[in-house]
């Protein structure tokens, strides 16, 4: 069996009963990102300027058994632990095709181990049968309350076309159930039929306002370049692409009644990328690989402008930029001037190994200077939203909405924020204080909007039951109408 690669890319054969990576989807060169319409409500093209350049002295992780490649990780700060799960292939992992790999460290620079302190596990693979039979590669991981979202390329074989979308869940990070009841939610656009017949895949995912953004290849989308290259972007309400789904076009978001429709507008010129929400900056970020190392490209929420020039991140690599962010997809704070400071790590493959596929996974870093992160309420409120800390009051004070919320649980407030810090930060002083959230709080769920915690009697949506075991709390299920008879307050979760 031969894995499909981008157009002028050679066939490679399979021995010793090792599968050809499937979901690799390179191609030709690397440009410039397509530009939308731009507004200019603050200064735009800000030179920033970098600091304190890293990078790990070898390999940092691989897979152990006859794992013959290792790339296109995604790795998570969470919970005092890195977390990282990337695409490889075990033989002892049927069947035979591409297997996700999960291994943690207390360092960027590993080594990764597996979760009992030996090689990496295997922790999902191809289901017979399904849209992804054979390969499962390229996760991206995010975490929303006390559930793992992972969104990853799935092919059922060697043929042309055959890569989608998938979606998976899990409590742990380790024991995955398919979502959407197996099937793929985003698959090719098929706007024109190019030489690359790839298909759709390489997702990168981000919680941010109560929306899944999945940021992904398709080389069939009739913005993608001559070779296939291109980055598309959806969101929905729902991490399954089921409900409120949004593509974004040369307009802004417009919204559709699937995932699939026609996909103009590219922002990046390229293949497996990744990206995140630095609220520091007030800007998304994707990484992407071009000649000289992984490049930074920086982009307003609503996608109309770029604020930043590009920052490049040096040092060899092949495929796959993995940015360490927080469990939401988030840029976590720097841990030294949260005012200035923004740290950008990436782990990515550097070598094509023997099997003619990425390995050698290393990091590489550096910070971003000049964020002003603490200028202003609005700015503050941006850079902190989402952060948890202790409060003066030995329990824990989440910043939500631009307010302080005071939850008794560190469990509830690690659900619910995107990073926890150790010590407060004092900035936070200036936020108001909006409710408590003590232990058995009354929550209630409704099947139309979700679940929901009641404080001084407003309705605060929560992301999931998770929340409600954390807290102690007995959920009571209500109607969508009485729900909506409640005074509203805000999410107490992206």
């Amino acid at each position: 069996m031969v894995a499909l690669l981008a157009a002028g890319a050679v066939l490679m054969a399979c021995s010793d009963g090792n599968v050809q990576s499937q979901a690799d989807g390179k191609g030709g060169g690397i440009g410039g990102a397509q530009q939308g319409p731009k507004e200019k409500p603050r200064p735009m093209d800000v030179e920033l300027a970098t600091s304190d350049p890293r990078a790990s002295g070898g390999v940092v992780a691989a897979g152990d058994q006859d794992a013959v490649y290792n790339y296109s990780p995604t790795v998570m700060r969470d919970g005092g632990k890195l977390k990282m799960w990337w695409c490889s292939q075990y033989g002892s992992a049927q069947p035979p095709g591409d297997d996700v790999l999960y291994a943690q460290s207390s360092s960027l620079d590993g080594p990764f181990t597996g979760p009992s302190g030996g090689g990496p596990a295997a922790v999902f693979s191809g289901a017979p049968g399904g849209f992804d039979g054979m390969h499962t590669c390229d996760p991206s991981v995010i975490k929303v309350g006390s559930t793992y979202y992972m969104y990853y390329t799935g092919a059922s074989g060697d043929h042309a076309l055959g890569n989608s979308i998938g979606l998976a869940t899990s409590p742990d990070g380790l024991e995955w159930t398919r979502a959407a009841g197996g099937q793929p939610i985003i698959g090719p656009a098929h706007d024109v039929h190019r030489a690359n017949v790839y298909g759709a895949g390489q997702p990168s995912a981000v919680y941010l306002d109560g929306w899944f953004y999945v940021l992904f290849t398709d080389t069939t989308a009739k913005g993608a370049g001559w070779n296939g290259a291109g980055q598309f972007l959806l969101r929905a309400r729902d991490a399954a692409f089921t409900r409120g789904v949004e593509t974004l076009g040369e307009q802004g978001f417009v919204a559709k009644p699937s995932t699939i429709s026609p996909r103009t507008r590219s922002l990046v010129d390229g293949f497996s990328t990744d990206f995140m929400w630095v609220g520091a900056l007030d800007a998304f970020v994707i990484a992407h690989e071009t000649d000289a190392g992984t490049t930074l490209t920086f982009w307003t929420r609503d996608f109309s402008a770029q604020p930043y020039r590009p920052a490049i991140i040096p040092g060899a690599w092949k495929e796959g930029p993995g940015l360490v962010r927080r469990p939401d997809g988030h840029a976590p704070l720097s841990s030294g001037d949260v005012c200035d400071r923004v740290p950008f790590d990436v782990v990515r493959a550097t070598v094509v190994g023997g099997a003619g596929a990425p390995t050698d996974l290393k990091h590489f870093g550096l910070d971003v200077r000049g964020s002003r992160a603490c200028d202003g309420d609005a700015r503050i409120r941006t850079s902190f939203e989402g952060v948890a800390m202790p409060s003066p009051q030995r329990t824990i004070d989440l910043v939500a909405d631009g307010t302080l919320v005071r939850v008794d649980r560190r469990s509830v407030a690690a659900a619910l924020a995107g990073e926890v810090l150790d010590q407060r930060l004092k900035i936070v002083d200036r936020f108001p204080q909006a409710a408590r959230l003590s232990a058995g709080a009354r929550m209630v769920h409704a099947p139309g909007r979700g679940f929901g915690v009641v404080l001084d009697g407003k309705l605060f949506a929560v992301p999931d039951a998770g929340t409600a075991a954390l807290n102690d709390s007995t959920v009571e299920e209500i109607s969508d109408q009485a729900w909506d008879g409640f005074p509203a307050g805000f999410s107490l979760a992206g």
